[in-house]
């Protein structure tokens, strides 16, 4: 008895150690990113960090103003989500509940693929395709060269349809089945059953599937550099190109020196705090809900 006594200890010591470790690293990150962004917000200021809309490191005296790039992540970020949670969604309920099981076995697979295929080769496919397909779509009456907002949020929007359609294809599937089978009894068709039974039931799930989706699309780099154009302007239509702020730190870090190194690890903080916000922001729907 004494000796499973042992083991379950050394168990639950272990899984102990591994949390911590989990936990110990988040803080790490959190504690090396905003020590070294406080020198830069201090000598910069705030409030002009993050309303400036000019970003000239190299003028003499500097200026560095994230704000175009604030507003360029976010509406990438928004495009993409338009463009890839409605799709993933409805692809979702149609491998959960419409596709029939020869056609799942080839879906279901492919789905899962797209989340292995490296952020470069989405970026190549983004500037052979996409670039000259809204290139040739639209420039002849709204101007631009194919790299703009519109582009990259077609591309995030691909990106992101394996963490959409696989979470929520999972919390559809978590729906008991008394749920669809109770909207059937009462005279419900089998699509109104779907979608006003089992999808309100999964609402915590799809909720989840969306947010990890804007994790997802707002924490892209590489796609986005290819496609986006990588102008440090304050975005004019989403036929123009733009800068995110992934993508300013990406470009610039490897030169970067003394403040404006600083002000790029401060833009990297303002990007944790916009994951931190949106984490926030589901756990306290999540709680609402219940």
């Amino acid at each position: 008895m004494n000796r499973h006594k042992w083991i379950e200890k050394g168990a639950e010591a272990f899984f102990f150690l591994c949390a911590l470790t989990a936990v110990l690293s988040v803080a790490l990150i959190s504690l090396f990113v905003f020590a070294n962004a406080v020198p830069a917000l201090r000598e910069i200021g705030l409030l002009e960090f993050l309303t400036g809309t000019r970003w000239k490191p190299t003028d003499v005296p500097p200026s560095f103003g994230i704000l175009p790039m604030i507003l360029g992540s976010l509406m990438v970020t928004g495009g993409a989500i338009l463009v890839g949670v409605p799709v993933g969604l409805l692809t979702a309920v149609f491998l959960a509940y419409f596709c029939p099981k020869p056609a799942y076995r080839v879906l279901k697979p492919v789905t899962e693929l797209l989340a292995g295929i490296p952020s470069i080769v989405y970026g190549f496919f983004g500037v052979m395709v996409l670039v000259p397909l809204v290139r040739d779509t639209f420039s002849a009456r709204f101007g631009g060269d194919g790299n703009s907002i519109l582009t990259a949020s077609l591309l995030l929007g691909i990106m992101i349809l394996p963490t959409v359609i696989g979470i929520s294809e999972a919390a559809i599937r978590a729906v008991p089945d008394s749920y669809y089978e109770g909207a059937l009894a009462l005279g419900a068709t089998h699509e109104r059953s779907v979608f006003c039974a089992v999808l309100p039931a999964a609402k915590s799930g799809i909720l989840a599937a969306v947010v990890l989706g804007i994790g997802r699309a707002i924490g892209e780099t590489m796609a986005v550099i290819m496609v986006a154009g990588n102008q440090a302007r304050m975005p004019k239509g989403i036929f123009k190109g733009i800068r995110t702020l992934t993508s300013n730190i990406v470009m610039e870090m490897g030169y970067a020196a003394d403040l404006h190194r600083e002000a790029l690890i401060a833009t990297g903080a303002v990007l944790f705090f916009f994951i931190l916000l949106i984490n926030l922001a589901f756990a306290v729907l999540k709680k609402k809900q219940k």
